[in-house]
């Protein structure tokens, strides 16, 4: 038998690190996020997510910062960084997204779905675990 998540599109096959606006008390660690108190957010190689989500196309533009994104939902969900700092990563997605090219115009719409919507991804546990013969 086999157990395993759904819901994951894409793995990092390297280390990624980027510098938020997100600075943590004391840092924080996980098996696959590490958030430094001076915002440096460290992903390792092997983590997934499942990319852009919502009614939208999968774009160069848009993967840093999905990626980013569902880090920082998933220390959210976690208990890792409090739910007040939701916003915060939210602006981070947008942040990425215009830095990487995406027009303002559908930054401003990919930051107003996750603000609409985001918030049971950022609350509750990991996606359940499946067992398949």
């Amino acid at each position: 038998m086999i157990k395993y998540r759904d819901g994951y599109k894409y793995q990092l096959v390297e280390d990624y690190q980027v510098v938020v606006g997100i600075k943590p008390l004391t840092f924080i660690l996980t098996p696959y996020i590490r958030l430094d108190v001076d915002g440096t957010l460290s992903i390792k190689e092997g983590y997934a997510w499942d990319g852009p989500s919502g009614p939208t196309v999968d774009t160069p533009n848009f993967m840093r910062g999905s990626l980013v994104h569902d880090a920082l939902y998933q220390l959210l969900r976690e208990g890792h960084l409090a739910q007040l700092l939701r916003e915060a990563a939210d602006q981070e997605l947008r942040r990425l997204c215009l830095e990487d090219g995406m027009s303002s115009l559908r930054a401003w719409w990919v930051y107003r779905g996750v603000r609409l919507g985001g918030g049971p991804s950022a609350r509750g546990g990991d996606p359940p675990v499946i067992t398949a013969p």
